[in-house]
């Protein structure tokens, strides 16, 4: 069996993508009901500092410490642990915190979709073994337009107020630290999944911890359900899927990882449907069968490899 590549990400990957999807589909609910009882600094600081606490301990069971680090990319794997740290995690988080406070939650949806379409110029100059083509890029386009329809045009109407342009900037702005992130995240020197999203999600700590003291000082208290949620969104969205997420872009690339973006807001309706008894949008399944074919198109080649293996 082939090891996975961008060109042949394998069945791992795939299972991988589609349970991050699952998993950041409903981070969404976890998040509002986090917010019940904490602020946006207090929450996001929670979130990677818990999550990296988890990665640490179990890192260090599986033998993948943190010191595994130095041992396996010296002082440049620790540059881009805090390179990651930065710009996947803290700044997005700082950025969307703010922006969220001034657009509609679709229109950061919206955006967060982008991610795709931002990523292509950045593999086409850092990471051209990816490979980009016609089919990669029409199912890149595809999914997007999908995205478009599932939230629909007023996700994209502005109030016209300077505030909530720059919320909209500030969205755009953390889509773009994504993108900067995950291609930094597939030049990164080798080192265990586990340890490079721990030291990642430390560096983002030591960033956001000092910010949301500051700002909302230490929790006077800690409901139940907030709290849960707290834990559950740092445990799951944040330490189990940066440890999946470093170990999808490793192999499979940073086009494959960016299919994740599609998925999670088809998840986050679903789970508002079932869990928060939300009205079914009659665009869905318009939505859910462009973005499912752009998926195909962008990995046709891949599928049609793996279809031919299984031939007799």
């Amino acid at each position: 069996m082939s090891a996975p590549s961008p060109q042949n990400p394998g069945l791992a990957n795939w299972l991988m993508i589609s349970l991050l999807g699952v998993i950041w589909g409903a981070a969404f609910m976890s998040m509002a009901v986090a917010l019940e009882g904490f602020g946006y600094w207090t929450v996001a600081a929670l979130r990677v500092g818990i999550g990296a606490a988890a990665l640490i301990v179990i890192g260090v069971a599986m033998g993948q410490g943190p010191g595994q680090i130095t041992r396996k990319a010296g002082r440049r794997g620790w540059l881009f642990a805090v390179l990651i740290g930065l710009v996947s995690y803290a700044l997005p988080f700082a950025l969307l915190t703010w922006g969220l406070q001034h657009v509609p939650s679709a229109f950061a949806g919206v955006t967060m979709g982008m991610l795709p379409l931002l990523v292509l110029p950045l593999v086409a100059i850092f990471s051209p073994e990816e490979g980009i083509g016609p089919r990669r890029i029409a199912g890149v386009s595809l999914g997007f337009i999908g995205l478009l329809i599932l939230f629909g045009p007023e996700a994209l109407e502005s109030d016209g107020t300077r505030l909530g342009l720059l919320g909209r900037l500030a969205c755009f702005a953390a889509a773009c630290c994504y993108a900067v992130g995950s291609v930094a995240t597939r030049r990164a020197p080798p080192m265990p999944p586990l340890a490079f999203a721990a030291a990642s999600l430390t560096a983002a700590t030591v960033i956001l911890l000092p910010i949301a003291l500051w700002v909302e000082g230490v929790p006077e208290s800690w409901p139940l359900r907030p709290t849960v949620a707290v834990f559950y969104a740092a445990l799951f969205p944040t330490a189990l899927a940066a440890a999946g997420r470093v170990r999808v872009i490793t192999t499979a690339g940073t086009l494959f990882m960016t299919l994740t973006n599609y998925m999670v807001p088809i998840w986050a309706v679903i789970f508002g449907i079932v869990l928060l008894g939300e009205e079914l949008p009659p665009q869905l399944f318009i939505a859910l069968a462009l973005i499912l074919s752009g998926i195909a198109v962008s990995q046709s080649r891949a599928i049609q490899q793996a279809l031919a293996r299984r031939r007799p």
